[in-house]
């Protein structure tokens, strides 16, 4: 299978050269990897630059952007750039993070997962951080979620969901949709991924106000949005964000933005998510 993998970076210079000689030493090498180097001012760019020249399916895309570290539509606008570059001979579409290590099986892996099902729309492995000396299970991960860090889509199933949604929320929608369409998504525990830093760690308070928006453009509903905040917020050790997560929603509301999903596809996502927390 052909991987054409975008990797957009701001300010990754600590961490895009392990990334890259992971993906570099893949026992099933990617087709085509494009980073996109978003208005960096480390040595991001020199690094990518580097492997560009030793490795002719590496590009470097230098991009201009705002310096404000803001989730979903900045990364989803980097990732664009980069897919924007790309022919339409790919048979899986990968958005990768900048911090990430690779097992070196990883992409022969995941071909395995989608030659043997013609319906698996998504796949991944697992996140682990470090951890005193350790590399633990990152405490966001779910099996039933592929974490926004290292995703990978049959091509059939991206442009079937509208390829990414350049918002907050991003990597729920796009499993929602592809659940809606009738895909499979696949989480493989035996893959462990080495996320050197944490998901958040550089977000800031207008940017924790994006999560209670998405819920509301998910048309997640009042009740979905509470406990779906106060899980995330648990999760993270924090109630200061379940307070921001719910203004988000109530501001989204009041502002009436439009939503990322119509209405049909709300009402799938509500019962899915019902279902999920009866469930558990």
């Amino acid at each position: 299978m052909n991987y054409y993998i975008v990797i957009p970076a701001h300010n990754e210079a600590a961490f895009i050269a392990s990334t890259l000689e992971s993906l570099v030493h893949q026992t099933l090498l990617p087709k085509k990897l494009v980073v996109v180097n978003d208005n960096s001012t480390d040595d991001t760019q020199s690094i990518v630059a580097e492997f560009a020249s030793k490795y002719n399916y590496i590009t470097l895309i230098n991009s201009k952007s705002s310096n404000e570290h803001l989730p979903g539509s900045k990364i989803i606008n980097a990732f664009y750039k980069g897919f924007e570059t790309f022919d339409a001979n790919y048979d899986v579409i990968c958005k990768f993070d900048a911090d990430l290590i690779f097992p070196e099986n990883y992409l022969e892996t995941l071909t395995q997962h989608f030659q043997n099902n013609d319906k698996l729309g998504m796949a991944s492995g697992f996140c682990y951080i470090e951890d005193t000396g350790q590399w633990k299970l990152e405490n966001l991960t779910r099996k039933d979620h592929i974490r926004g860090a290292l995703k990978a889509y049959r091509k059939a199933c991206f442009l079937e969901i509208g390829k990414l949604k350049p918002a907050m929320g991003w990597d729920t929608i796009d499993e929602l949709l592809a659940k809606f369409y009738s895909w499979e998504i696949l989480t493989d525990e035996t893959l462990h991924v080495k996320h050197l830093k944490p998901t958040g760690k550089s977000y800031n308070k207008a940017s924790k106000y994006l999560q209670g928006e998405a819920m509301y453009k998910m048309r997640y509903g009042l009740l979905i949005t509470f406990i779906s905040a106060i899980k995330l917020a648990y999760k993270k050790g924090s109630f200061t964000l379940f307070k921001d997560y719910v203004t988000g929603y109530f501001k989204a509301k009041n502002e009436e933005i439009e939503p990322l999903v119509n209405e049909e596809q709300g009402a799938f996502i509500r019962k899915l998510r019902w279902k999920g927390m009866i469930g558990k």
